[in-house]
């Protein structure tokens, strides 16, 4: 079942996160997650937003998120983005197929 990655990052460090974001893509393309979205203007439309940068990615099923997110190469670079922001990853299941799921 395909799984979602989204980040909600904000940035404190701009100098030690761009560090980061130089590396990231030629890292995360040697697995096969795909990256769906990265903004630091989305349009919130209701509620309030804090964070200075939304990440969205998707991947096949939890195993390959995780190999991606606990690879020593992504370990490697992350320590920029620890360096340089603070913020919350979550992983999200897809819905497998079920349109009109319960409670959306």
């Amino acid at each position: 079942m395909a799984v979602y990655g989204v980040a909600q990052i904000t940035i404190t460090d701009r100098t030690a996160y761009d560090r980061y974001s130089a590396a990231f893509m030629e890292v995360f393309s040697r697995f096969t997650g795909t990256l769906l979205a990265v903004d630091e203007t989305p349009e919130v439309i209701e509620g309030e937003w804090t964070a200075t940068r939304l990440v969205l990615m998707s991947f096949p099923d939890a195993e390959a998120f995780h190999a991606w997110f606990d690879s020593p190469a992504y370990q490697a670079i992350a320590q920029y983005r620890h360096a340089g922001s603070t913020g919350v990853v979550m992983l999200a299941k897809g819905l497998g197929g079920q349109a009109g799921a319960a409670g959306t």
